[in-house]
């Protein structure tokens, strides 16, 4: 069965439109038809076409939605939840998805689930049948879902994907909240500031030119930098445009990549957060994916893609390398410097005890919540620091105009 979106009208004669299942345009119709919908418009979809235009010549209908409409994390954590379930209970796959497909709210997501599901009814597997869609499936969940299959544990598999997948939801979503703040309170700061350069501070120079005679050095310097940005806002612009565009151009490119994501984990207070974060997600998707039965070096090159991060990610090949000639994962790990002293402790007492997946999952626990705490700490800090900023601009720019106001006698004379 296709899925077939539709546009058209009720009984009641209001205007109604949705997605639909059937085998064909026509069988679409008929079904429409029966649940009362007297349909219009019915076209095939395809989940990887977003925006996808229908029509003809000047007729043609684009569908801006389709770009909108991302899967998100949770989505496809609350999926497997829900897959898992079904799994569980027995209940072949064809009709685990037939039940998933028409429960599910999201429009991408069902057409995701109708294509699998004419995947796996032409004898494909589940995870092949995934791995077609990487947007939302990445090679972390098809590798676990095809390790399930194989090893007959599938509802297993997916409880863990359903734990990683929220594990990762919530610490996303923790270091979201705690940055949502400062960047607001900058944001502030920024338009504030910009609003006294631009829009108070040229009204003010009008009156000082009114009264000549000679001016602080302070308030010379504000109202030059004013005037600067009066007339050269567009340069401004350029300027931090280019800044921005050549500044992604270099990162692009390995050498300016690797340069960048070195500077990431060094940089003052961040670099901190950023390397706990990536370990963070190593020892997480590494514990899961050999806690599902997926071989160590397979896990390893899955494993490097996660943590987002070309440093870290050389590191772990070389582990990788010294699997495949029967060596520690350990050593090279700690030979890096990347990777702090607990984690390799951990995981060499991991291999030597037989115990590696445990191992690596409480680290796991311990680096969230280090994160956690540090974020916090950090969040606590910012927001005095960035009204104090603020405050100090606004003085520092209050007593440039106080000064020559103080003095206006002479100034007059």
């Amino acid at each position: 069965m296709a899925a077939f979106e539709y546009k058209g009208f009720d009984k009641a004669g209001a205007a109604v439109a949705g997605i639909v299942d059937s085998d064909s345009a026509r069988g679409a119709r008929t079904k429409l038809r029966k649940q009362g919908v007297f349909p219009t418009d019915v076209w095939q979809q395809k989940a990887g076409k977003r925006g996808a235009a229908r029509g003809k010549g000047l007729n043609v209908e684009i569908d801006f939605s389709r770009f909108f409409s991302r899967v998100g994390l949770k989505d496809v954590s609350q999926m497997t939840s829900q897959l898992s379930t079904l799994v569980g209970a027995g209940i072949p796959m064809v009709e685990a998805l037939t039940a998933l497909i028409e429960q599910t709210d999201h429009p991408t997501l069902h057409l995701v689930l109708v294509e699998i599901r004419e995947k796996v009814n032409e004898g494909h597997t589940l995870a092949d049948a995934m791995k077609e869609h990487p947007r939302i499936f990445s090679d972390l969940f098809v590798n676990m879902v095809r390790a399930g299959e194989q090893s007959g544990a599938l509802d297993i598999v997916l409880k863990r994907l359903t734990e990683y997948t929220e594990s990762q939801v919530k610490l996303r979503g923790e270091l979201r909240s705690a940055l949502t703040y400062p960047l607001l309170m900058g944001a502030v700061s920024f338009f504030i500031v910009m609003g006294l350069f631009v829009g108070v501070i040229p009204r003010i120079k009008r009156i000082f030119d009114t009264f000549g005679g000679s001016l602080p050095l302070p308030t010379k310097v504000i109202l030059t930098l004013s005037d600067f940005m009066v007339d050269y806002w567009w340069l401004i612009i350029i300027v931090l445009g280019g800044s921005i565009f050549g500044f992604v151009r270099w990162t692009r490119t390995p050498k300016g990549r690797r340069r960048w994501h070195d500077w990431q984990l060094r940089m003052p207070v961040f670099g901190r957060i950023n390397r706990l974060v990536a370990v963070s997600r190593f020892c997480r998707t590494m514990s899961t994916l050999l806690d599902s039965g997926v071989p160590i070096l397979t896990a390893v090159t899955i494993v490097k893609s996660v943590v987002g991060n070309d440093v870290l990610t050389e590191a772990i090949e070389n582990a990788g390398k010294n699997i495949r000639e029967g060596e520690s994962i350990a050593k090279p790990l700690k030979a890096s410097g990347q990777f702090p002293p607990l984690v390799t402790h951990m995981i060499a007492i991991g291999e030597r005890t037989g115990e590696l997946e445990p191992m690596l999952g409480k680290v796991a626990d311990a680096y969230d919540q280090e994160v956690e705490n540090t974020v916090g700490t950090l969040t606590s800090l910012l927001e005095p620091i960035l009204i104090l900023t603020l405050g100090g601009v606004v003085v520092v720019v209050a007593l440039s105009i106080l000064l020559p106001m103080l003095n206006m006698s002479s100034i007059v004379r």
